[in-house]
């Protein structure tokens, strides 16, 4: 179970790091925030280019920053962005978050003020592939 104060941090680091998206084409500014094996938190934003499909997404970033740092698990992860509908990691985010965590690994998705949602990565990616089909 994670510590209420753990995804307060968790939130603050996302919402810091949406604030720091660059979204010129969409406006569509995303923050995420990982917590890792050691308890550090790594944060992350979008970042997207001219030339479709070359932006990253603000998981993919955070997910460097975590690999950057020597982490190998993700045991939390949280999503900020605004809209009408609770913004959930996509497709090839989930598969990327799967790389470093279980399917009981926590996703939270929060907008500026609330988390949204709670899901676990197993419920938004499920009979996924992952390191261990690879790896017996």
């Amino acid at each position: 179970m994670l510590a209420d104060e753990t995804l307060q941090r968790l939130l603050a680091a996302a919402r810091a790091a949406r604030e720091r998206a660059y979204a010129p084409y969409s406006s569509f500014a995303v923050g995420a925030a990982l917590l890792d094996e050691q308890g550090r938190i790594h944060a992350g934003c979008n970042v997207e280019n001219a030339a479709y499909p070359q932006g990253q997404c603000a998981e993919a970033s955070a997910i460097a920053q975590l690999v950057l740092a020597g982490g190998r698990r993700i045991l939390a992860a949280v999503v900020v962005a605004v809209a009408a509908e609770p913004v959930t990691p996509c497709g090839g985010c989930r598969q990327r978050l799967r790389e470093f965590a279980d399917d009981d690994c926590p996703v939270w998705v929060a907008d500026l003020t609330a988390v949204r949602a709670r899901h676990s990565l197993g419920a938004l990616l499920p009979f996924s592939f992952g390191p261990a089909h690879l790896c017996p």
